[in-house]
């Protein structure tokens, strides 16, 4: 492993001294009072960071992406994203709830709006989710802002990756597809180890993700290949297996979804860990990072079996997990019509964006397509929200 710290407002994290993030997300339905309930449940089971998500839903799908059954019945994806919206008010009041706890306050944008709006928080660190890590407009928009950056890299070959980095931080190594020197993204160094802005977070894109497909291993390689510090955004419904081992293959950082209740309402509730199981969390990583990773390993052998421990491990080549294989170029984003385009049309940029396909829509061509693709002419008709292909243009 390269000796690369996270660092963000002054303190450095690694895998002696792991950020263990509660990802609130959108469970607290736009409720200021369960936000607080959140906050303070997370605050208690052990997360030094609690992470919120800033939802526009055209800024994420077209309205007619489909439909995502819950418990009340099937409700059109863009409609339950467009019940979570809320206004920048609602989010200054959750850092000054989240501060007075002495914890850091992260945020989640889903495209350059929401990206200005966190930015305008003055918050310590921003967060990119796995699904925008191809999304070029938006990685262009945060690489303006000097914000140490956590980047989650689930439904994504290491191509995305470099090409990700290569956007917020040019610098000829990425485009090598080797960073040898990790000073090139050095803010400082000290104690040994380089200080890096960025930090590349291994995800498996699926709800739950199963702890075999995660392939914990990748993380020495992600850090080999890119020279920066690692870990973990897990969807996993164990509160210790892959927290734990993802310590003995060098996480800085460890985030986690956090509710009150599995049988609550929210989008990721389901799979997300109640106060008690994050509490067992946050003591398992802990004691984890205290020891060595052979002593570790050879515990959870013990305790869970050899066979389920090499399993989660795997092999360390990076490549998209069986679970979040028919996800890629459908969670991840593409360009789609705003607007039926009539052939013949000179396709303007208010008759495009770059959105996640999700459930029944075709796929485009990629964001980085977006700028080639405007003032060119239709060649085809493109139904309202289906994908900008090649042949169409």
């Amino acid at each position: 492993m390269k000796n690369v710290n996270f660092h963000i407002d002054g303190q450095d994290y690694n895998p002696g001294k792991v950020l263990i993030i509660a990802e609130l997300g959108t469970s607290h339905g736009a409720d200021p009072i369960k936000a607080g309930e959140l906050i303070e449940a997370a605050a208690e089971a052990g997360a030094d960071c609690i992470k919120f998500q800033i939802v526009y839903a055209h800024e994420i799908l077209h309205p007619n992406t489909g439909e995502v059954l819950l418990p009340g019945g099937k409700i059109r994806l863009y409609d339950r994203f467009k019940e979570l919206e809320c206004s920048p008010t609602f989010f200054a009041e959750m850092k000054e709830k989240v501060e007075k706890k002495g914890l850091i306050f992260l945020c989640t944008p889903f495209g350059p709006q929401s990206a200005r709006e966190i930015k305008a928080l003055n918050p310590k660190a921003i967060k990119i989710a796995s699904p925008e890590l191809n999304y070029t407009a938006l990685l262009e928009e945060i690489a303006t802002y000097n914000l140490p950056t956590l980047l989650s890299t689930g439904v994504s070959k290491l191509g995305d990756i470099e090409a990700a980095l290569q956007t917020i931080y040019p610098a000829p190594s990425f485009a090598m597809n080797c960073l040898q020197d990790a000073g090139n993204l050095c803010a400082k160094l000290g104690a040994g180890r380089a200080h890096s802005p960025i930090c590349l977070l291994h995800c498996i894109t699926a709800y739950p993700a199963p702890e075999s497909e995660f392939n914990l291993s990748v993380l020495k390689s992600l850090n080999a290949v890119f020279g920066l510090p690692v870990g973990i955004s897990d969807h996993s419904l164990d509160p210790e297996l892959v927290p734990v081992l993802s310590v003995t293959q060098g996480a800085s950082v460890i985030e986690k979804h956090f509710c009150l209740s599995r049988s609550d309402p929210g989008l990721d509730d389901p799979i997300a860990l109640p106060p008690d199981a994050f509490a067992r969390m946050t003591a398992a990583v802990r004691h984890a990072e205290k020891n060595s990773p052979e002593s570790v390993i050879e515990a959870l052998y013990s305790d869970r079996g050899r066979d389920i421990v090499d399993n989660i491990l795997g092999s360390g080549i990076k490549r998209l997990a069986g679970s979040e294989e028919s996800n890629y170029e459908r969670t991840n984003r593409s360009i789609h019509a705003l607007r039926e385009i009539r052939e013949g049309e000179i396709i303007t940029r208010d008759m495009i964006a770059s959105l996640r396909t999700e459930k029944i829509l075709r796929p485009g061509l990629p964001p980085s397509w977006e700028k080639r693709i405007i003032g060119r002419r239709a060649r085809t008709l493109i139904p309202d929200g289906e994908g900008v292909r090649f042949v169409d243009i």
